[in-house]
């Protein structure tokens, strides 16, 4: 894609984001905000240590 196509489409992306009007999720917001936790955020803390966590302990060396 040349430079003038590519900036164009940035150009669009960038219009739309700044004229789009959305609702936001304050529940959401609230939770962040106030440190709660989601299933993505203890998702990505497992320890390595533990061996029932590790995707590849049941590989053969």
């Amino acid at each position: 894609m040349g430079r003038g196509r590519q900036k164009a489409k940035q150009t669009k992306v960038a219009r739309e984001l700044k004229y789009s009007s959305y609702e936001p999720n304050y529940r959401q917001l609230e939770r962040e905000l106030a440190g709660g936790r989601s299933a993505v955020d203890t998702r990505d803390e497992r320890s390595s240590d533990d061996p029932r966590q590790d995707p590849w302990s049941d590989q053969d060396d």
